[in-house]
């Protein structure tokens, strides 16, 4: 018939690519950028899907989006809009043109408090509206787990939801308009009424019966279109119908939404069930006391939360094997506690925890919105793929449901970690569905899954949009005539279908364009063991799942990831955008399958092996491991860069030159000779060459005269000085001995300097890393195997043997016991016996001290920094914690080519937080590198923690004056 919509979009030729680049270069005023690299980057969002387009172009404002999209229509190339890149079905990536709109078209154009709305660009992130917002007390409502770096465009495409959808709805529900441009080229305002569209009338007034009986049946029914707003009793919302068409019908060039208040001073009820269906059952009866919020949890997914991050991130959770988050909020704390107790007895609960700390509930609240990364892995480490992500059913059903979704998995022997918005029936889970070699398993479990949802009148999406992994299911939910009518729909707005195609109407297959099987092996040859993935790299980098949680700027919740990107705003410098680049390796037809590939290079260039995604990352990605193997195989057996000859083997100069330092540093001093050796080095002329020590600890030792030896505990610790601290930063290792004395132990110093390698891993030099490890072994598994623990002055070097130690030398036992007995300071003094301080000492008081922290990123993300921050509070100090790398990252900031970004990683954090530090303020700073970074680009100079508790020693002895 004539409404029929046109077939999809054919496939380019280069010569037809070369001139939609050009036109779009002539006629947009932002980056266009078709380079291999650069489509890698784009070609996959957080789906299973990869589909590389011809090129992505940022735009610089509204203007230049109508210009990329007059050149789609005029060239037939289909367009596709992305925000964030947090889509888990596929609805943001596309053949032709795709456009991210979160790097510049992301403003809050006008908050208006007393109409309580808010009009805003479409690739703003939804955490800088909250940001912006909430100093009027307001927010937007819909608040998925992905707010710190979703964008309202994205909302907008999925209709998302989020966890406190029970009170504030979803994103149809608190859009007043949208600005839109439609396929055909028409811009105009969607709001209340249809009569701004030609033909829209009639086709609502021709199909009231079907929106009434198959649309809209309960809230998180998101699958198809949501017509049902174009009925009448719905106020003919052509706004809210248009939300959740994914992109299909129309560009959105801004919104006007609508704020609520920020929900005042609630409180979390965590009550356990003996199993998730019992939780699940419960769900009908909590709901009458209508509380702002219900999620689950299940036992599966808190087994890998106690896996990776250990018990204390579980520890407010009460027995059971099942969850349910219930949040209630009012003024009147009082009668909000009563409101819970009388929940708590409705609730058939086993268990019960009322948790008043704004603290202890985010720690809770962070396992339920890191649940799409920690979900990656099941309990046997398999991993998990997304594709049903987010079914929902009516709330009373959900109980039968899950029930029967659990049997289907099981007969498939499939699993997975259940999770999601429980009081709407939304249930979140990713499954380890084998995809290693093509979608088979998928499509038959697909397929199943989807009759069973409808049989449960429940929805194939209920809040992240059908995409490429469910639009081809929705006639399994739906009559040939909704089906038809999405699809006359869609034809009003978009009849050359070219607005992101393949997704809803006419869909591309289930099982077609799947990254994961086009990835061939890539097994680990004399380096990285990657155990945890079977010792092959494909595995390994496909643990980013694409969340994209280091996209967002996570210092201010503490974390560290990713510091490039936060410096740069540009997915290149992302852990994620380097990972698909490193997928794309793997597969080898956009970029060669070459660990040479200059794409590779480009994209780990700017990582700064900071290890903070390790930890950060809810996938677990290590993107510093993998730049080390990409290093590792590209030149192993070829000449390697200046700089791994001279920062990667800085552990040896400087054992060589430290005896010559009275020499050496004054003529390092004469500024023109030491930017000749820094240039010659292949580092940045603005940088500095940190001075030798007059003394290195090593030659302290030899030269101590003989007499009484020093008071002895009775406890031995091995104090290990580090190449670091031994030839820069001696008088760290005389103060741990100070203070390890003072706490009643008998410190032990190898008969020779131990290097750990550190240099060597970072730039790749993994052979010499293993026999440089193998020494240190060779001395220190003696001493260990007695039972006498390792302290590690430098963080970075600690971490080696906590982590790559591990990964160098996976089947020998001493590197197993070396990393299980190694402690930092603060690990040391907090331990319990027999590892511990005497139980007759008192560490030194640290009242008065006013202390900024910079904790060094292996410190936390290999160690973690809280008994450190937990020995510092016990002691009285006054302390400021930063978050984020200082961006020295060891060689990376002394290398050519890294000082701009280097600086913008400090100014993240450190040096904002230097210069606002009141007057007497300490910078205590564990890392040689932060300590670095701190003198030459603040002047500020950092302390150990040693040095800090030994003087407080020497403070609180008698006759002695305060620091």
């Amino acid at each position: 018939m004539a409404d029929s919509p046109s077939t999809l979009p054919t496939a380019r030729t280069s010569g037809d690519t070369a001139e939609i680049v050009a036109l779009l270069r002539e006629n947009v005023a932002g980056p266009v950028d078709a380079d291999r690299r650069r489509r890698a980057e784009y070609s996959t969002d957080a789906s299973n899907y990869r589909v590389v387009p011809d090129v992505v172009v940022f735009p610089l404002d509204t203007d230049d989006v109508l210009a990329i999209a007059d050149v789609s229509r005029r060239t037939s190339t289909p367009l596709t809009m992305r925000g964030g890149g947090t889509s888990v079905a596929g609805n943001s990536i596309g053949p032709g043109i795709v456009v991210d709109l979160s790097r510049s078209v992301n403003r809050v154009i006008e908050i208006d408090p007393e109409a309580r709305t808010a009009r805003v660009e479409p690739g703003l992130v939804l955490g800088a509206l909250q940001k912006k917002a909430a100093v009027h007390g307001l927010r937007f409502g819909p608040d998925p787990s992905t707010w710190a770096r979703c964008t309202i465009g994205g909302m907008i495409g999925n209709n998302a939801c989020g966890s406190h959808s029970l009170v504030f709805g979803r994103t149809a529900d608190n859009v007043v308009d949208l600005d839109v441009l439609d396929g055909r080229g028409r811009r105009f305002t969607a709001g209340s009424g249809l009569d701004g569209v030609p033909g829209l009338e009639d086709f609502a007034q021709g199909k009231l019966e079907l929106f009434r009986t198959e649309l809209g049946r309960f809230g998180r029914q998101v699958s198809g279109y949501s017509l049902e707003h174009l009925l009448p009793e719905k106020g003919r919302n052509l706004a809210a119908a248009l939300v959740g068409t994914e992109g299909t019908c129309g560009v959105v060039l801004g919104a006007t939404v609508t704020l609520v208040d920020v929900p005042v001073e609630p409180i979390l009820l965590v009550l356990g069930y003996p199993s998730m269906f019992a939780a699940a059952d419960a769900v009908p009866a909590i709901l009458t006391h209508h509380p702002g919020a219900i999620e689950g949890l299940d036992a599966r997914l808190v087994d890998v939360v106690r896996r990776m991050r250990g018990d204390a991130a579980v520890s407010d959770l009460p027995s059971g094997a099942g969850w349910l988050l219930v949040e209630l909020s009012g003024s009147d704390r009082r009668e909000t506690l009563d409101r819970a107790d009388k929940l708590t007895r409705d609730a058939s609960a086993i268990s019960a925890r009322v948790i008043t700390s704004a603290a202890a509930a985010k720690s809770v609240w962070r396992i339920r919105e890191d649940g799409a990364g920690l979900g990656g892995r099941t309990a046997a480490g398999n991993q998990t793929w997304p594709g049903f992500e987010d079914a929902a059913v009516p709330p009373e059903n959900l109980g039968g449901y899950l029930r029967d979704f659990d049997a289907m998995l099981n007969e498939y022997g499939i699993e997975g970690a259940p999770y999601g918005h429980f009081g709407d029936g939304c249930i979140h889970i990713r499954l380890d569905i084998p995809l290693d070699h093509d979608g088979d398993v998928l499509r038959s479990m697909m397929q199943d899954a989807a009759r069973l949802v409808a049989r449960h009148g429940g929805s194939l999406s209920g809040e992240h949009g059908d995409g490429r992994a469910r639009s081809e299911l929705l006639p399994l939910m739906y009559s040939r005539e909704a089906i038809a009518s999405f699809a006359a729909f869609k034809h009003i707005f978009d009849p050359q279908n070219l607005l992101n195609p393949g997704v809803v109407v006419q869909p591309a297959p289930l099982d077609r364009d799947l990254r994961r099987p086009a990835a061939l092996p890539l097994l680990s040859v004399n380096g990285l063991a990657f155990t945890h993935d079977d010792g092959d790299f494909t595995k390994a980098v496909h643990r980013c799942v694409g969340v994209g949680k280091c996209r967002a700027d996570n210092t201010a919740t503490g974390g560290f990831m990713c510091p490039s990107f936060i410096a740069t705003n540009d997915e290149k410098d992302s852990t994620r955008g380097r990972a698909r680049v490193l997928q794309e390796m793997a597969n080898g037809t956009l970029v060669d399958r070459d660990w040479r590939a200059p794409e590779v290079h480009d994209a780990l260039d700017l990582c700064l092996s900071c290890k903070a995604c390790s930890s950060d990352c809810p996938a677990g990605v290590d993107m510093a491991a993998y730049k080390t193997e990409m290093l590792h195989q590209t030149y192993k057996g070829r000449l390697r860069p200046i700089t791994h000859y001279v920062l990667g083997w800085l552990p040896r100069w400087a054992r060589l030159v430290s005896p010559l330092s009275r020499l050496i540093n004054p003529v390092l001093s004469l500024r023109w000779i030491e930017k000749l050796v820094l240039t010659l080095g292949g580092m940045d002329s603005r940088r500095s060459i940190p001075a030798f020590a007059a003394t290195s600890f090593t030659a302290s030792q030899r030269k101590s005269p003989a007499g009484s030896p020093a008071p002895r505990g009775d406890k031995q610790v091995l104090l290990w000085v580090d190449s670091f601290s031994d030839n820069f930063s001696p008088t760290i290792a005389h103060s741990a001995i100070a203070v390890l004395e003072a706490a009643g132990y008998s410190v032990v110093t190898p008969e020779r300097p131990a290097c750990c390698g550190l240099t060597w891993i970072t730039t790749g030099q993994l052979t010499g890393a293993r026999r440089i490890l193998g020494k240190l072994m060779d001395d220190f598994y003696p001493l260990v195997a007695e039972g006498i623990p390792v302290l590690g002055l430098e963080p970075s070097c600690t971490a080696v043997l906590r982590s790559d130690l591990l990964e160098l030398f996976p089947d020998d036992p001493r590197a197993q016991a070396i990393a299980q007995n190694t402690y930092t300071l603060a690990e040391l003094l907090s331990a319990p016996t027999p590892v511990g301080p005497a139980s007759t000492w008192s560490p030194p008081r640290l009242d008065g001290c006013d202390v900024v922290v910079q904790p060094h990123c292996h410190h936390h993300s290999v160690m973690g920094f809280s008994p450190d921050a937990r020995l510092l509070e016990e002691l009285g100090a006054s302390v400021t914690p930063l978050a984020g790398c200082c961006g020295l990252a060891g060689n990376f900031g002394m290398e050519k080519g890294h000082f701009d970004v280097s600086v913008a990683v400090a100014e993240n954090a450190m040096l904002p937080a230097l210069r606002a530090a009141a007057p007497g303020a300490i910078l205590l700073a564990d890392g040689f590198s932060c300590r670095t970074q701190a003198s030459q680009l603040a002047e500020v100079d950092g302390i150990h923690l040693a040095e800090l508790l030994a003087a407080r020693l020497i403070a609180t002895a008698p006759a002695t004056t305060t620091i």
